[in-house]
């Protein structure tokens, strides 16, 4: 599910820098790139705009919603352990030298205990 959700975040974001390449910042745009007055009075200068602006606006609010929902998919997989740690944690605690020593113990007591 992962990455699935992950790819079409890359989708978007892909078709959202198509759109905003194909906005012109003093208005021209898409609608332009098609001759001029010809394309205007087929699709309109505006409706390509507020089309443009919507589909931008679409894309924007996808890929917030699929990031934000990334969290709740990968924090299902968080309470795995890795197996391979745990067994090298098992076969070092036996290899440590157990002394006797009494860490917690005051030195000068068990020598009164002798």
């Amino acid at each position: 599910m992962y990455p699935l959700v992950i790819s079409l975040i890359i989708f978007f974001a892909v078709l959202l820098v198509l759109v905003i390449l194909a906005q012109n910042s003093k208005g021209g745009g898409l609608s332009s790139q098609f001759g001029g007055s010809g394309a205007s009075n087929i699709i309109g200068v505006k409706k390509t705009g507020d089309l443009l602006e919507k589909l931008t606006w679409s894309f924007v609010v996808a890929i917030m919603v699929l990031a934000l929902s990334t969290h709740f998919i990968a924090e299902t997989g968080r309470g795995t352990t890795n197996e391979i740690l745990d067994k090298a944690s098992e076969q070092a605690a036996p290899m440590l030298p157990d002394a006797g020593l009494n860490l917690g113990s005051d030195p000068a007591a068990s020598d009164t205990a002798k």
